[in-house]
This record gives structure tokens, C-alpha cells and sequence, in this order.
């Protein structure tokens, strides 16, 4: 199904933004889906690591079309390319990578998010689950976790909550949320609005979020 103008655009504000999170010699681990987009993002002349854990570290932006090698997938089962110095080892090597904190950021989708930082997004009760995959210890290893997700589900209800209503793949793990509303971190404090996309306010970003937020005191626009 192809994506819409309006949910490209929207998708392209989430994954520029959080490209702008990166820095020289982070290990980046990209959840599927849309954080695997931030690929194509990563700014010119920075050394960033990305791995995957099906045993890849070296992932380079989405090949070209009529360019795709089939024996080079993510853990989406997408075809990538890789870099000069790309490593292959087993699923077990790369897990314990992860779970052994050397991982030092993970961008992942999400369902629900709540003020606490709590985090949903492997399952819905009553649907058919294929698997929990590696959320669960990405959350519990990477030294700093990013959500990517839109801030409304498609009949416009809040996914950002005062509490996840799902069952839950990390409890207190989400360090910011980036959605094509906002920027927000997650604090001992609360939810901090620190930036708004372009012709948004804040009242219109509470307006779509169920759990308060508190403006950050330099609250800006978005960069688009």
C-alpha cells in the first residue's frame, strides 16, 4: 500500500529529527519500521555505526533500485547495503552485544508511551502476535532509548498516555519521543515539550496528548 503525501511528510519530520541525535562513533541499533528510514539520514561526514540484530553491524542507507542483494536484510527481512568494514556474526553475538550495554542508541516504533517513560509496543491482546523480536533487551541494554511514532493513532485517540493501557516492553526505558508533532523528553519531572513542528503550538500538541505536558522554558520550532 503506498504511503500518502501527508504520511510521508510526517514520517520524513520524525527521521530527520531523530538523525539529528546521532553523533561520531555512536552504535545505533534501528527498530523496524520507520526508525529504519533514519538510515538515509545520517549527516554527511559522521561515523555512525548502525546494527541489527540479526547479526549485522555496518548497515548502510537503502540500496538503489535494481542494486538489492538478497543475502543483506535487516531484521525487518528489508534488503540494505553495507558499509566499508561491515561485520557479520550470529544473532546470539550480536543479543549480547546489546544486552551487554554497548549499544548507544535505539530507536524504536512504539504503540503507547506514558509519563513515567513506560514503553508498549510488541503486542495487542485478541491480535495475532509473530513475536516479541529483540525490543525487550534493546530496552533494558542501550545506554539511550528513542521513540519513533506518530502522536495520534489513525482515528486521532493520543498514544502518548498517563499510563500504557498495552502490555508493556520496558518500564521507565523511553529517554525522548519524536513525533511529527514534537519533541518531548521524558524526566523526573514529567513530559518536557522542547519543540514544536512548524505551525504548532503547545496548546495544540496538549490538545493530542493524554498525559501533561510541561513547556520546556526554551521551547522552539521543529527544524523541517
Amino acid at each position: 500500500m503506498n504511503k500518502s503525501g501527508k504520511d510521508v511528510e510526517k514520517r520524513d519530520r520524525i527521521v530527520r529529527r531523530i538523525a539529528r541525535e546521532l553523533r561520531d562513533g555512536f552504535y545505533v541499533n534501528l527498530g523496524i519500521g520507520m526508525p529504519t528510514l533514519v538510515a538515509n539520514c545520517v549527516p554527511a561526514g559522521m561515523e555512525v555505526v548502525l546494527q541489527s540484530e540479526n547479526g549485522m553491524l555496518g548497515i548502510g542507507p537503502y540500496p538503489a533500485e535494481g542494486e538489492e542483494d538478497c543475502d543483506l536484510i535487516n531484521a525487518g527481512k528489508e534488503t540494505v547495503s553495507e558499509m566499508a568494514g561491515t561485520s557479520y556474526f550470529s544473532s546470539a553475538d550480536s543479543f549480547a552485544m546489546i544486552r551487554g550495554a554497548h549499544v548507544d542508541l535505539s530507536v524504536l516504533g512504539a504503540m503507547e508511551v506514558d509519563e513515567a517513560g513506560n514503553l508498549a509496543n510488541w503486542m495487542i491482546p485478541g491480535k495475532m502476535v509473530k513475536g516479541m523480536g529483540g525490543a525487550m533487551d534493546l530496552v533494558a541494554g542501550a545506554r539511550r532509548v528513542v521513540v519513533a511514532m506518530e502522536h495520534t493513532t489513525r482515528e486521532g485517540a493520543p498514544k502518548i498516555l498517563k499510563r500504557c493501557t498495552l502490555p508493556l516492553t520496558g518500564v521507565g526505558v523511553v529517554d525522548t519521543i519524536v513525533t511529527e508533532m514534537a519533541y518531548i523528553r521524558v524526566t523526573p519531572r514529567g513530559l518536557v515539550l522542547e519543540e514544536v513542528a512548524p505551525g504548532l503550538t503547545a496548546e495544540d500538541v496538549q490538545r493530542a496528548t493524554e498525559a501533561r505536558l510541561v513547556v520546556g522554558e526554551r521551547l522552539k520550532v521543529m527544524e523541517s
